[in-house]
């Protein structure tokens, strides 16, 4: 079912941008290019942010792990020097 809609909607979609009259298409090329130019910009923003973001709890993640490293082996080594 879900690939019978894929292709509608495929359908639909270059049928609306054909640059032929109407019964054949929709000559909405221009109006699909205006909105990719002002909606990619905004998209690359978006995916920068979260690029950022990921990259920031990278960073706490590993300066966490770290730190709970450093604090094993302080553990394992008072535990060796107890023996």
């Amino acid at each position: 079912m879900a690939i019978v809609i894929g292709a509608v909607l495929l359908l639909l979609s270059v049928w609306t941008v054909l640059p032929l009259p109407f019964p054949l298409g929709l000559n909405w090329g221009q109006q699909v290019l205006a909105v990719l130019e002002g909606a990619i910009p905004l998209l690359l923003i978006f995916v920068g942010l979260i690029a950022i973001f990921i990259g920031i709890a990278d960073v706490k993640d590993r300066m966490e792990a770290k730190k709970e490293e450093a604090a094993e082996k302080a553990r394992t080594s008072g535990d060796s020097q107890n023996k």
